[in-house]
């Protein structure tokens, strides 16, 4: 047990060079059993390591036995075990949906979603900021390729814009390193939280351009308002179990931000505490705003997916601009929920996009789907939940949110933002149900029809959402307990540092 928590990085990453090797790497059929099989391990594995850290605390794995701040740690606190554990469940779900054809229009389907997963959850459970570049990195490249995976000209272009402007983000974040290095003397986490408020005052107005330059960077992987223009295009031209599992990554942006200025710049940092609120109230409110905007003017399912993804990350940042435990215990629970949901979505579009010939998944009229049913059904919950009406649980995490705002200042611009914003995708989706449901022109003649493994992908993630409401108490308390670990700073710097 001691090791588990580097499992969520060995396990995809053993497994993606596996199946790169022969014979394995010439057999899809083999390739899908084997990452279908890690999938489901790491489920199991995660859930391990979130009950783990829950009744023990938080697990620290030191690499090469070279202590924090000096050696790589690896930290398995309730925040990153709790995000492990939802990359893997999306992993699982997008996977499966690949396994029904999506994986044979390119090469190395499943590798490279191996590599992705690994960048993913080493992003979640490092502990310093170097190797959270490093995984930054990884997930970027393995991303690189899925998103060109079957190729065609909106996908190149798309991805274009995509890593030219990650490009830059990379260079943007190394010399934000190399700043905070020079003036903290340290990237571990922790020991940088401690050492912040010792700074000089010349160290600190260098401390916190450094600071600043990473929540440009983080907001650039967050798609926060002005760098979300890549995210719609983008997350519309990949495949379908791409676009689902790139649900998670905007999240490790918020995560990012959570981690970076919750704790190295958080409530204990002297003259640099709460150093991105100014920025955040603004840049939330707006990036919430313009993803409402696109939500209603978009004219496919796909593009309104891809907004409403713009619309749950204005959502998370109004929470994180709250610091409050309470507030970050609802971010906590709505990013579960929007996470799932968008994903759902994705592939939601992709299997009416199959079944309505040259209409695709546009708001036009056109002739029915062969499972026009099933399809419909989800579609139906999946837009009761990302609305959030009960009894989902987009409805808990949208009243827990609010709820987190009781007697403060902003508690009228959070309610206004978000209930509009709300009544907007409500308008939006019931405009999206009725012209790609209701609105047929006759019978369906083309005889494609979607993959029960497709089907069963879709309801797989949609049944998270009433099991999150089921199982809400118990949910809520671990979201809670993960904030407070977040926000009692001085005894989670003194464990992730190896002191007690």
């Amino acid at each position: 047990m001691q090791h588990l928590a580097i499992f969520p990085i060995l396990l995809p990453l053993l497994t993606g060079v596996f199946l790169l090797l022969p014979p394995l790497s010439q057999s899809i059929e083999r390739q899908r059993g084997i990452a279908i099989t890690a999938s489901l391990l790491l489920i199991v594995i995660a859930t391990l390591l979130l009950l783990t850290s829950n009744q023990q605390g938080t697990q620290l794995y030191v690499l090469g036995g070279w202590q924090p701040p000096y050696g790589i740690v690896l930290v398995a606190d309730k925040l990153s075990t709790l995000m492990v554990l939802l990359t893997a469940i999306l992993a699982l779900a997008a996977q499966l949906y690949a396994c029904a054809g999506d994986d044979r229009k390119g090469m190395y389907f499943h590798p490279l979603f191996m590599f992705q997963i690994m960048g993913i959850n080493g992003a979640f459970l490092t502990g310093d900021i170097f190797n959270l570049f490093v995984f930054f990195e990884i997930l970027l490249i393995a991303s690189y390729a899925l998103l060109i995976h079957g190729g065609g000209k909106q996908k190149t272009k798309a991805s274009v814009h995509y890593v030219t402007l990650n490009l830059v983000g990379s260079s943007v974040f190394l010399f934000a390193l190399g700043i905070l290095y020079g003036t903290i003397g340290s990237l571990n986490i922790a020991d940088m939280a401690v050492k912040v408020p010792m700074l000089s005052a010349e160290e600190q107005a260098i401390t916190k351009a450094g600071g600043l330059m990473l929540l440009v960077v983080f907001g650039l992987k967050a798609a926060m308002l002005p760098l979300h223009f890549w995210l719609p295009r983008t997350y519309a031209a990949a495949t379908a179990p791409v676009a689902a599992l790139f649900a998670i990554m905007t999240k490790v942006g918020i995560y990012s931000i959570l981690r970076i200025h919750g704790v190295i710049f958080g409530a204990d940092a002297g003259a640099l505490a709460n150093i991105a609120t100014p920025w955040l109230w603004p840049l939330a409110l707006l990036t919430l705003a313009i993803g409402t905007i696109g939500v209603l003017a978009s004219p496919s399912l796909r593009l309104t997916t891809a907004n409403l993804v713009i619309v749950s990350v204005g959502t998370l940042l109004l929470a994180i601009a709250l610091h409050r435990e309470s507030a970050t215990s609802a971010a906590l629970y709505y990013m579960m929920h929007s996470t799932l949901i968008a994903g759902a979505l994705f592939l939601i579009a992709d299997l009416v996009k199959g079944e309505r010939g040259k209409a695709e998944d546009r708001y036009v009229v056109a002739r029915q789907m062969q499972h026009n049913k099933s399809i419909g059904i989800a579609f139906f919950i999946a837009a009761l939940a990302i609305i959030g009406m009960p009894p989902l649980s987009g409805f808990i995490g949208k009243t827990l949110l609010l709820q987190s705002t009781q007697g403060t200042l902003e508690m009228s611009w959070v309610w206004s933002f978000i209930l509009v914003s709300g009544l907007a995708v409500l308008i939006s989706l019931s405009r999206a149900g009725t012209t790609i449901f209701w609105r047929i022109s006759g019978e369906n003649i083309n005889q494609d029809k979607s993959s029960p493994l497709k089907l069963g992908a879709v309801y797989l993630l949609l049944a998270c959402s009433p099991l999150l409401v089921i199982f809400g108490g118990p949910v809520t308390e671990f979201t809670q307990a993960a904030a407070t670990e977040l926000h009692a700073t001085i005894s989670t710097h003194d464990a992730l540092r190896g002191e007690q």
